[in-house]
């Protein structure tokens, strides 16, 4: 089972959901945020934040802010 929570693996992630919509023709920007040591989970996670609202991206890529 690959880690998703772990710096790697959210990298990974990230990587795949910029492409998923960007073959879709969506600009999807996708973060990484290192949370630290988190007890319940007895390591370090790496959090992902998007632009995107309830899951879906909010502009069509080459759309230019304006």
């Amino acid at each position: 089972m690959t880690d998703l929570c772990d710096r790697d693996g959210a990298g990974r992630l990230a990587a795949k959901i910029q492409d998923f919509w960007r073959k879709r023709g969506f600009d999807v920007d996708v973060e990484m945020k290192e949370e630290g040591f988190v007890s319940t989970m007895r390591s370090a996670r790496t959090d992902l934040r998007s632009n995107m609202i309830n899951g879906m991206p909010t502009k069509m890529a080459g759309a230019e802010a304006g």
